[in-house]
């Protein structure tokens, strides 16, 4: 896991030199297309790349977008109408039974289908109509990481191709991240804070609602702490009543419109006397009990791809200081498949 989470700087930079070209192409098919409406396929860490899809989607090319359950149709035999729609199916193994059901179907109904993933031969892959390798390059670990920044970049840039934004930005985010990387040994002292925790709230809100949910997932599956994770605005429509003093909350605190409302719950948070560790922009360090500044000078947007490495390697050094190997989890497999 820490040699899969050290090489996200040199995957970046493989999508952004051999992968554009690509995307370009798929972008400009689903231009042609002219989708009124994106319905987006995942589970597991795809399902969080999915929900920051939903929100660069919305505001970068102002479609509607929405998660699908695959349940409804692998479970309860549903064939919705998709025609008009961009059918974006993102799996890093493109295994899973129900999500190649998924496209399979959409086959008949008119939706440009394409499947995301880290296998380019995979099932999932072949089902769609076209498909996009995001050249993480084999990951070792059980929990993913370099593959699910991997899907976000791709994401990213996808949506920029489909608008026909040029984005110089973009070119800055390998070098960010290696930036990013050198926090590793404050990232270290501040997980052995936490070796002792039993539970924990990660939160966040607008593009980092998506690294609020991954950081909470590697959380449960690489520590076994119980861990949530929450949209800020959600945080206060009744979880809020579980914090108490010394509870740890992880506030993830991105520069731009989301870090700004982030303020008057990290004041309450503060009343309430709970541990909150923020990741991210250091104006707001007051306001934390401790705090851990991502030198990053992007804009919020892309922001996600950053943040999740220094709450990648928290959980790695706290998996290792609670005794517990984040290789190989208890009970996980690399591959999960569903039905």
């Amino acid at each position: 896991m820490a040699a899969d989470i050290r090489e996200q700087p040199s995957v970046f930079e493989r999508i952004l030199r051999q992968g554009v070209p690509r995307i370009a192409e798929v972008a400009a098919i689903i231009r042609t297309a002219r989708p009124k409406f994106v319905l987006l396929a995942a589970r597991g860490s795809s399902d969080h790349a999915a929900l920051y899809a939903k929100y660069l989607l919305e505001t970068r090319l102002g479609l509607a977008a929405g998660l699908v359950s695959p349940s409804t149709a692998t479970i309860y035999d549903a064939h919705p109408d998709l025609h008009g729609v961009l059918f974006l199916a993102l799996s890093q193994s493109g295994s899973s039974p129900d999500l190649v059901e998924l496209v399979i179907r959409a086959r008949s109904t008119g939706a440009v289908k394409v499947a995301i993933t880290n296998a380019p031969d995979s099932p999932l892959s072949q089902a769609a109509q076209y498909s996009l390798d995001i050249l993480a390059g084999p990951e070792e670990a059980v929990p993913a990481t370099k593959t699910y920044t991997a899907e976000l970049l791709t994401l990213y840039l996808l949506t920029g191709a489909i608008a026909e934004q040029n984005d110089a930005e973009v070119e800055l985010i390998p070098e960010e991240a290696k930036r990013v990387l050198t926090s590793e040994p404050d990232v270290e002292k501040i997980a052995a804070r936490y070796r002792f925790a039993e539970q924990i709230v990660v939160t966040s809100r607008g593009f980092n609602y998506s690294t609020a949910r991954e950081a909470a997932l590697k959380l449960m599956e690489t520590t076994y702490l119980v861990a949530h994770g929450f949209s800020s605005a959600d945080l206060l429509h009744g979880p809020m009543a579980m914090i108490h003093r010394g509870f740890p909350v992880i506030a993830i605190v991105p520069q731009g419109p989301a870090g700004l409302s982030l303020r008057p719950i990290l004041e309450h948070l503060r009343t309430l006397w709970a541990d909150v560790l923020i990741v991210g922009d250091g104006a707001l360090c007051a306001l934390a009990t401790v705090c851990l500044p991502v030198p990053i000078s992007i804009r919020e947007q892309l922001s996600p791809i950053l943040l999740a490495i220094p709450l990648q390697q928290f959980t790695w050094h706290l998996a290792r200081q609670r005794g517990i190997d984040p290789d190989q989890p208890r009970g996980l497999r690399k591959i999960t498949e569903t039905w």
